[in-house]
């Protein structure tokens, strides 16, 4: 699939109506990435927000940090860094639907002067170069058709000692790939990304301090729990999402939740710093 067809693809599943809700209202609300659980049965909210606190540590992020967020579906992490931290951020997302969301959510908020949504794609980033301190994602890259123009967006608008941070559900290094072929169906991709490919495409382009913090024991906990939350909560959400969505939806946590207990899967948080 071209990168252009994975965008579209993509934009196509997040703005329909079934896929808004079941985000919104199941998968952690204003934060719909993997969370880092304290313990098995956390709610996921709180997790989500965790990963975001772990994840601006590591950057270093502050007051006045100018923070671009690729792929960042309803701008949760965004608005936690502008209020938690006084960073001024840029959401990039390519679904209307969504960024109508976190337009809303951020002017509900009062946040609006901290933190602004554009509608695009990070294989083009509507930025000039070395503009922002943080490169930031979560869990987006992997829709991406073109991994490396990704990444050459993201080397491309870091100032010089800027620091690009991001999780993103990988295929563990040296695995056959075949094996994830529900997964990759379900995503209509060919292939994931694996923590190799990161390091060694981020080395390239001259980051240095390359890290990988290892997390993959939280994918299959928080596609878990969201499948769990889904099925709790299956006879009042009929009345607001398709019977076909949830069917699939619940089959395809489930091969997420096998991938990752089959140590075929990883999850993570990356951090590089532009030399």
């Amino acid at each position: 699939m071209s990168a252009q067809q994975a965008e579209a693809t993509a934009r196509s599943y997040y703005d329909s109506e079934d896929a808004d809700t079941f985000y919104s209202s199941v998968w952690g609300g204003e934060d719909i990435h993997v969370g880092l659980y304290a313990t098995d049965d956390e709610e996921i909210a709180p997790a989500s927000r965790r990963t975001v606190e772990r994840m601006g540590e590591i950057a270093g992020i502050g007051k006045g940090t100018e923070v671009l967020d690729l792929g960042a579906g309803y701008g949760g992490a965004g608005r936690q860094l502008a209020k938690r931290l006084g960073a001024k951020v840029t959401c990039l997302n390519l679904s209307p639907v969504e960024n109508d969301r976190n337009t809303r959510l951020t002017s509900e908020q009062g946040l609006s002067d901290l933190v602004s949504v554009s509608t695009g794609s990070y294989e083009d980033v509507p930025l000039p170069d070395a503009s922002v301190d943080v490169v930031w994602s979560q869990d987006a890259f992997l829709h991406s058709g073109d991994r490396d123009k990704v990444l050459d967006e993201a080397v491309r608008v870091l100032r010089p000692g800027g620091h690009v941070v991001f999780t993103d559900p990988m295929a563990v290094d040296g695995v056959d790939q075949s094996e994830l072929t529900p997964i990759l169906d379900r995503i209509q991709l060919s292939t994931m990304a694996t923590p190799g490919f990161y390091t060694a495409g981020l080395e390239k382009r001259g980051m240095t301090g390359v890290t990988f913090h290892d997390h993959a024991a939280q994918l299959p906990t928080h596609y878990r729990r969201v499948r769990e939350e889904l099925v709790a909560r299956e006879s009042e959400l009929r009345a607001a999402i398709s019977e076909q969505y949830i069917t699939n939806m619940k089959a395809g946590l489930q091969h997420w939740v096998d991938g990752g207990n089959a140590g075929n899967l990883t999850w993570g948080i990356f951090h590089a710093v532009k030399g």
